[in-house]
């Protein structure tokens, strides 16, 4: 430190070198992906962008990877986890493990997929005359913040060949691991279709719902997917922050709320769209298009790993009455205006409703359910 600089005082290194990559950084509340501003990321030999969540919390943020047709990025290896969702475009990803041997794998629209901690990759775009657009959400924030020394990061040899998996792992095998409804596992480093992946039935949740949690490439970063059958939705619930929303099929919306008698902030999503609930901050997701809708949460703490108390505690609860010490609403304690609102956008779209064997419609404008 010179005489003539200021100690640093609430200093935040991440955001300090998001500002330096020379990329637009875009906070939101929601953020649809397909329509984000990326430009030239020296760092990566392709277009990128930084896209902060407000309800984001301090450990996970997102990366917008633009890559030009018949384009490449550079050849990357780091100190933290990256989860990937493939926005648009068909490609592919060369991975390099410790025993000397490339790993490649092709991937399209919806495929899901996570590296080994610090294995040397590279992703290639497969058009000659469309983009591949991939979101990238990752915990740099939490290890730039801990370890403040981007060559401890970026420039580390450190070998992990415990997070490669099995071989076929790239490729799209995996393993399943039974558990209980919830909390079944899919272990593998790559989905190549998460909108045809086979979920597990969670009737807890509500309304036909299905969930897979998956653990990809041993990593400490959670995914997850639920999916809502046609004229449904979820039991509304909280949790802490970070929790990464993607929408993999589907349209339809989510309502947000601390305290139920204020107004419901409200987040419309379709194919793209990603928003992260904020810390303790009561949602509710609702399927109103006249096909299942099926979407992608991310965070940092796998079922597996999950990290913090906070995680140990919402993988247990998420499907427990707060009557009960949990964390979820039930259909029968919920506002009456939450299902007042779904109607309505079902008659919007000309959908019918499938919530009367749990929900009494018939109070609702004399309508009788489906």
């Amino acid at each position: 430190m010179t005489a003539n600089t200021e100690p640093l005082f609430l200093h935040d290194p991440y955001l300090a070198w998001a500002e330096n990559e020379g990329i637009p950084v875009t906070e939101d509340f929601v953020v649809n992906i397909h329509d984000v501003e990326t430009k030239p990321w020296a760092r990566i030999g392709a277009r990128g962008a930084i896209v902060h969540m407000k309800g984001r919390g301090d450990f996970v943020s997102i990366f917008a990877i633009d890559i030009p047709p018949g384009g490449n990025t550079t050849p990357q290896r780091h100190i933290f986890e990256e989860v990937y969702f493939v926005v648009e475009g068909h490609g592919s990803t060369k991975v390099e493990t410790t025993d000397g041997r490339t790993h490649s794998f092709e991937w399209g629209p919806n495929s899901l997929f996570a590296l080994p901690l610090n294995a040397r990759y590279q992703h290639f775009n497969g058009s000659g005359r469309e983009r591949a657009l991939l979101s990238s959400t990752n915990n740099l924030c939490l290890v730039l913040n801990l370890y403040r020394n981007e060559s401890f990061i970026f420039a580390n040899d450190a070998k992990f060949p415990e997070r490669e998996g099995k071989a076929g792992f790239f490729s799209g095998e995996g393993d399943f691991i039974p558990k209980t409804p919830g909390r079944h596992m899919w272990e593998t480093n790559f989905v190549p279709d998460l909108s045809k992946f086979e979920l597990k039935t969670w009737d807890k949740r509500g309304g036909g719902s299905s969930n897979m949690k998956f653990i990809l490439a041993d990593g400490t970063m959670h995914a997850h997917s639920s999916e809502m059958p046609v004229g449904t939705y979820k039991k509304g619930h909280r949790h802490g922050p970070d929790f990464h929303v993607y929408t993999v099929t589907g349209s339809g919306y989510s309502l947000l709320w601390y305290d139920p008698k204020d107004d419901f902030i409200r987040v419309d999503w379709r194919h793209g769209s990603v928003f992260a609930p904020p810390d303790g901050m009561f949602h509710q997701h609702f399927n109103t298009a006249d096909h299942p809708s099926r979407y992608l949460a991310v965070a940092l703490g796998s079922i597996r790993y999950p990290l913090t108390t906070e995680k140990k505690v919402q993988f247990g609860a998420v499907d427990v009455s707060v009557k009960d010490g949990g964390r979820q609403i039930e259909y029968k304690d919920q506002d009456p205006r939450i299902h007042g609102i779904f109607l309505s956008e079902l008659d919007k779209n000309k959908v019918e409703s499938r919530m009367g064997d749990m929900i009494d419609e018939t109070a609702y404008r004399g309508r009788k359910s489906a």
